[in-house]
């Protein structure tokens, strides 16, 4: 009799956890039905990636930048010469949810479908419903298309990584959880997709689950741990400030969105209903916490306010600029938004330096990249937040700027070194997984021929005797 009820639980708590915003209406409701799709799609952040910078939304185009190589993404409106217009719904869905084009070939995991598989059916219909009826076709194809270096040129070869790592099988409920948890974690789980940023990959980049939500590096941008460990996750934020900065892309004395986050606010999560961010605020603050051991205190309670302007008032610069020292540098090119102290701009648009979750964790990716490239938001006018000194400040100088804030203002054992700098500047470390793939298939050829050999020997063996 109880597992009876904790089935027809489970079944009443899906029911509620796959209800957007507008709920599903009977069927012939069209519109309804499209805007209910429009939901989802913004919840997964299509447009994202499917769309280039001043494009048609949905026609592809964009270069995604991977550790392999640029995955070129695909037009997805309803055309049906160069999108995906005859798609039947079962392969839209076997498109979305197992990464398998309608032609039978494998899509590449730079399209999160490892999240999307936990997606109802009945959201995927919805979704279906807004692509097909809800965008507008584009008749034309990407002007580049995906052409990864050999193996993985050969789109067969995801089948195999698929049945190691895809889990196929939708969200299930959690009947002893409550509503806001299940419909917090199928949202972060599935949609928006929350992991595969933000959860570290193993040699094969498929995610490292016993890591789950610990923190990942994405080529130049840092993804933070968003567990609920106190010191490197979100455990010391309450719901409403994570709920807010998901919305807003802020939360004071705490963080703020900047790279892929900062995209991912703008394009999708502030578009989300109040009850589905605190939802998903609320299962991240369950998510079992991983520390790093470096962070021997909170991210968010390093540094304070602070200056050495007495020590340059009067100090000509060095005739070689990139022996500038930290406080020349940090005057020149940040204390007139910044302050002279570190304390943020008088209205509250930009932080503080001190109490900041950038200068507070034990990887500074994310202030080199902040300096390199600015923090650029789309969030209604407010544009270039921070600009970017990638053409104005040498390797040399960024590696003397972030040590000077981290030393002043965030965590003085975290340092900004020259290959790190170097590195970021030119897109991220090269992935060794190339050369592995290669020299494994060197091997397994060896093996074959070896085996090969071995076989026509005993043969011969046999037909001697």
């Amino acid at each position: 009799m109880m597992a009876i009820f904790r089935t027809a639980a489970g079944a009443a708590l899906l029911s509620l956890v796959a209800l957007p915003v507008l709920a599903a209406q009977a069927p012939g409701a069209d519109v309804q039905s499209i805007e209910r799709g429009r939901y989802l799609a913004t919840a997964g952040d299509c447009i994202a990636c499917h769309s280039v910078p001043g494009g048609k939304p949905m026609a592809g185009g964009l270069a995604l930048a991977t550790p392999l190589g640029a995955i070129v993404a695909t037009n997805i409106t309803p055309s049906k010469t160069h999108g995906i217009g005859n798609y039947t719904l079962a392969q839209f869905s076997a498109a979305v949810r197992h990464g398998v084009r309608a032609d039978g070939a494998h899509l590449y995991p730079a399209m999160p479908y490892t999240a999307y598989a936990k997606v109802t059916d009945d959201d995927t219909a919805a979704l279906y419903t807004y692509f097909m009826h809800g965008v507008e076709a584009v008749d034309t194809a990407p002007s580049q298309k995906t052409d990864l270096p050999f193996p993985f040129n050969i789109r067969l070869s995801m089948a195999g990584w698929n049945l190691l790592f895809l889990d196929k099988k939708p969200f299930v409920a959690d009947a002893s959880k409550s509503m806001e948890w299940n419909r917090g974690a199928y949202l972060a789980q599935g949609l928006a997709h929350c992991s595969t940023c933000h959860t570290p990959r193993n040699a094969l980049m498929a995610e490292q689950l016993s890591q789950d939500l610990g923190g990942a590096d994405l080529g130049t941008w840092y993804a933070p741990n968003i567990t609920s460990d106190v010191n490197s996750g979100v455990g010391g934020w309450s719901q409403q400030e994570l709920a807010g900065y998901l919305r807003t892309g802020r939360a004071a004395s705490k963080a703020q969105a900047a790279g892929p986050m900062a995209e991912a606010i703008d394009h999708s999560l502030k578009h989300l209903s109040d009850a589905d961010l605190n939802a998903i605020a609320h299962y991240l603050k369950s998510v079992p916490a991983i520390r790093d051991k470096a962070d021997v205190k909170p991210v968010t309670q390093w540094g304070q306010a602070g200056d050495e302007l007495n020590a340059i008032r009067g100090v000509p610069l060095p005739q070689n600029l990139n022996r500038m020292s930290g406080a020349q540098l940090y005057d020149a090119q940040c204390a007139s938004c910044h302050q002279a102290r570190g304390e943020g701009s008088f209205d509250g648009s930009l932080p503080p330096l001190f109490h900041n979750s950038v200068t507070g964790r034990s990887n500074s990716n994310n202030l080199v990249m902040a300096i390199l490239d600015g923090v650029e938001r789309q969030d209604g006018g407010s544009g270039h937040l921070m600009p970017a000194f990638r053409q104005t400040l040498s390797d040399e100088q960024i590696v003397t700027l972030g040590n000077y804030v981290q030393q002043m203002y965030g965590n003085p054992a975290v340092k900004v070194t020259a290959e790190q700098v170097t590195t970021l500047r030119n897109g991220g470390a090269p992935s060794n997984l190339i050369g592995l793939a290669r020299a494994g298939i060197i091997v397994g050829v060896l093996l074959l021929g070896l085996l090969l050999w071995w076989r026509g020997r005993r043969r011969k063996e046999t037909s001697a005797v």
